[in-house]
């Protein structure tokens, strides 16, 4: 560990008499946006199966927890032992099936229900909790709804959460042709809770569909704007139809 030892090293000397400004001037509080963009570039560079960029973030992120860890450190919270001896401990109880080998095997000790359980046990308070607000609204959804699946909330099987799609589907059109502007807002989130629960019962999430779709649209819209600069002319420019033809021509290409 001679390599995190010297990150680790490196981070006091910024924080510490006569470091880096910046650094030294940093909070836990500024260094939220920063945390949050790091953990986002880690998530693109898995969805681009980048190696090279994965192992680049990765340590841009670790540098934002050893840094948080040293700013607690400086102000007598805790320090960066006790951060990881907390995951350490932590992850060893919540997979007794690896670790404990007294443990007597359950059914789906692996699974998401079986995880919720165990930290379940843990806490006193909601089973929703520890979703943290700040999360993307479809991953928050999937993860409020997983939980409360765990404990046995959950619709049955596919169908049945299929048809509730469609149920909200249908109530929002009825706000729609109200013109009621509150009802439309309550439907389409219900909607989008709905679909992002379809996404829980099939193997794939909403939150990673709807990243692919948005990607696939982003890769074929660049391709229409190309094929118009072909012409001489911006997107701007182009009447509606012939916009669609240079869509249906993109589409053909980039399947």
């Amino acid at each position: 560990m001679d390599v995190f030892d010297e990150l680790v090293e490196v981070v006091r000397r910024l924080r510490g008499e006569g470091g880096c400004p910046w650094d030294r001037a940093q909070t836990p509080a500024s260094m939220r946006p920063y945390v949050l963009e790091e953990a986002y570039e880690v998530v693109e560079a898995i969805d681009r199966g980048d190696t090279a960029e994965l192992r680049k973030e990765l340590g841009d992120l670790l540098f934002q927890v050893v840094l948080l860890a040293r700013m607690a450190e400086d102000e007598g919270r805790f320090d960066l032992p006790e951060v990881v001896a907390a995951i350490t401990e932590k992850m060893v109880v919540r997979h007794p099936h690896v670790f404990d080998p007294d443990h007597v095997a359950e059914r789906d000790e692996g699974a998401v229900s079986a995880w919720e359980a165990r930290k379940a046990k843990e806490r006193t308070g909601s089973a929703l909790d520890g979703v943290p607000d700040a999360l993307p609204a479809l991953l928050r959804a999937h993860r409020i709804s997983e939980k409360a699946g765990a404990v046995g909330f959950d619709w049955p099987d596919l169908p049945s959460v299929r048809e509730k799609v469609g149920e909200e589907l249908a109530e929002l059109d009825e706000a729609v042709a109200s013109g009621d502007e509150e009802a439309i807002a309550e439907e389409l989130g219900d909607l989008l809770f709905a679909v992002v629960n379809l996404g829980r019962h099939l193997p794939v999430t909403a939150e990673d569909a709807l990243r692919r779709a948005t990607r696939k649209f982003e890769v074929r819209f660049r391709e229409v704007e190309a094929r118009v600069a072909s012409e001489g002319r911006t997107v701007h420019d182009v009447p509606l139809d012939e916009l669609e033809a240079h869509w249906q021509a993109a589409k053909a290409v980039r399947r």
